[in-house]
């Protein structure tokens, strides 16, 4: 079930530095090269801290998955109030259409991760999951 909501009403800074364009990334205190992809990441993870209330220190990126003996790094990772993952979000770029391809690379993420929710987004639409039961189904929102 998508969610229409886009991340437009977001903001995030972004400047020319040396002739690149950088976006700052408030997690890490740092300019990064501004990749769609990283563009996409920086503005979900200002959704999750003032639309949806996340506290920032619950927000990890480029989190360390290990599928198979190869290392993987989910985009966003949310813990709860005990640092178990909460919520895997998966970033695309906006030109990338969230697909079942899409979809089951999280899950092959979350298999290792375990997390209760996913979240799937290329910053046009927020397709969200939750794991119950053994389970994937849509839902149109998740709780923290």
């Amino acid at each position: 079930m998508p969610d229409t909501t886009n991340l437009s009403n977001i903001s995030a800074t972004i400047k020319d530095i040396n002739g690149e364009r950088h976006i700052w990334d408030s997690l890490r205190r740092r300019w990064l090269v501004c990749t769609p992809e990283e563009e996409v990441r920086q503005y979900v993870i200002g959704w999750l801290v003032s639309k949806k209330g996340v506290p920032q220190l619950r927000i990890s990126q480029e989190y360390p998955v290990n599928i198979n003996g190869q290392h993987q790094r989910a985009d966003i990772v949310v813990v709860d109030d005990f640092a178990k993952p909460h919520i895997l979000v998966e970033c695309k770029a906006p030109d990338v259409k969230i697909t079942e391809e899409v979809l089951m690379q999280a899950m092959r993420y979350n298999a290792v991760v375990k997390a209760r929710f996913l979240i799937l987004t290329n910053g046009k639409q927020i397709f969200c999951y939750e794991y119950r039961e053994g389970n994937y189904r849509a839902v149109s929102d998740f709780s923290i």
